[in-house]
């Protein structure tokens, strides 16, 4: 089994873990095909936590290092990006555009959190010290409610659960309708983080067709019939990694044919609220039949890890189970930060500041790469760029960080074994500053505009 050799390194050890992937890579250690020891395998022997492993690999697969697919394990890619000397070094300081992130506010840096905290603490907090209720405090319910109705849904209290992140309430709600070996429906291409979840509760994935407006109803339908699914994952709003937001009639068609098929539908609406307009959820078109995902890290702070789940009231007593096996409870105290936001306008206020961040950033990059093919939405955090030829997705993610820049390309979020298409995820809120992020695109466009490097020819 392959283990990792940490010795000399620094930093945070998922990333020395990608690290010595890519050195044992390029020595010959590691032969392309080579497959990887499961995440509870290396975990177990590096006596670490499955997610630290999760996200090691999670980086090299970012870097283009591994092919992976539910059910059948992890692999080295081959053969990799040969990589020419390059005669330049390398800009200095690396600008990450390689992870989904909402971009810093000076308002959550300007002492909004130990404002709140201050008020709390000249209160009685004891009952934040207590367990909660089975699926949360009223008042928390009630906030994840008003959270809710500003992302189009008229959600009853009484039926939301408060999980701690929507990765968390992913998980949960899986758990709750869903056995090892069951069919999962997704895009095509989708949030990697549920690739996580299907292999830790050993659920099989398959991909579904999108088009540019998003999964293809037709697809879904072939899907269904031919692979008897259980559920059905997906993102239709500001969709990751193609920012694709679905129209009201194809939001229909694909609930009526969830419903003929007897399919629950999983609805992760985490981007939603940086919408201004959109169609109204799933969840509003179906309640009976959909789990709905919203959560704050997205819109408020990415470490105020809060998410609800508007439930169908035949899984939400399961849902709420799931929740208590995996960690109880939502800490209270972070739920309470969360939902004063949400009651006294801070929410609202964190909100309308981070679409206006996130429109800068957008002009930012369309004037910075308006001779490639980027999609995009105003509000969003990321974009998608198709390469243009002769670029593939792995390769140019291999070369980007020798120009000063860091992309994901579009094999992370694939599913299943359909050709991916030759694009990169760029992750605009991830750079501290507007400056920072204006540098990246421009070693962007730079390395666009670079000859292209090709694997050597096999015999």
């Amino acid at each position: 089994m392959w283990v990792p050799n940490t010795e000399g390194r620094s930093g945070p050890l998922y990333l020395m873990i990608a690290d010595a992937l890519a050195e044992d890579a390029r020595s010959g250690r590691l032969r392309p095909g080579s497959r990887l020891p499961t995440h509870r395998e290396l975990a177990d022997k590096l006596d670490v936590t499955v997610g630290t492993v999760t996200r090691g690999y999670a980086e090299a697969a970012r870097r283009g290092l591994l092919s992976g697919e539910v059910g059948r394990g992890t692999f080295l890619r081959g053969p990799l990006p040969e990589l020419a000397p390059s005669s330049a070094p390398a800009p200095a300081g690396l600008v990450d555009l390689g992870l989904n992130l909402p971009p810093p506010l000076d308002e959550t840096k300007g002492g909004l959190l130990s404002r709140t905290l201050e008020a709390l603490a000249r209160e009685d907090l004891s009952a934040l010290l207590d367990y909660s209720p089975e699926g949360a405090a009223t008042e928390h319910r009630e906030a994840g409610a008003t959270w809710m109705k500003l992302a189009g849904l008229d959600a009853d209290p009484g039926r939301i659960l408060v999980s701690s992140g929507s990765q968390h309430a992913l998980t949960a709600v899986f758990a709750a309708f869903l056995h090892p070996g069951d069919m999962v429906l997704t895009e095509a291409l989708t949030y990697p983080g549920v690739k996580g979840v299907a292999g830790v509760l050993n659920l099989r994935l398959h991909g579904v067709a999108m088009d540019r407006h998003g999964l293809d109803p037709d697809a879904f339908a072939a899907a269904c019939r031919s692979h008897a699914p259980r559920a059905l994952y997906v993102i239709p709003t500001i969709h990751n990694p193609t920012t694709v937001t679905l129209g009201e009639a194809r939001r229909r068609e694909i609930v009526r044919v969830a419903r003929a098929h007897g399919v629950t539908i999983v609805e992760d609406d985490v981007h939603r609220l940086l919408a201004e307009e959109a169609p109204a959820p799933l969840a509003a078109l179906a309640p009976e039949s959909v789990c709905y995902l919203l959560g704050t890290s997205k819109t408020l702070a990415p470490g105020l890890r809060v998410g609800f789940v508007h439930a169908p009231e035949s899984l939400a007593p399961r849902i709420a189970a799931g929740i208590r096996a995996t960690t109880w409870m939502a800490a209270p105290l972070m739920v309470e930060i969360a939902a004063r936001w949400l009651r006294d306008g801070t929410g609202l206020r964190l909100l309308k500041k981070r679409r206006e961040e996130a429109r800068a950033r957008q002009r930012l990059a369309s004037e910075a790469l308006s001779g490639f093919h980027l999609d995009a939405h105003p509000t969003a955090h990321h974009a998608w760029l198709h390469l243009p030829e002769p670029w593939r997705a792995e390769s140019f993610a291999a070369v980007a960080p020798r120009h000063g820049v860091a992309v994901t390309p579009s094999q992370v979020f694939q599913v299943g074994r359909a050709a991916a298409p030759h694009a990169v995820r760029l992750g605009l809120g991830a750079p501290r500053t507007r400056e920072d992020l204006g540098r990246g695109l421009t070693r962007l466009a730079a390395a666009l505009g670079a000859p292209a490097e090709t694997s050597p020819m096999l015999v």
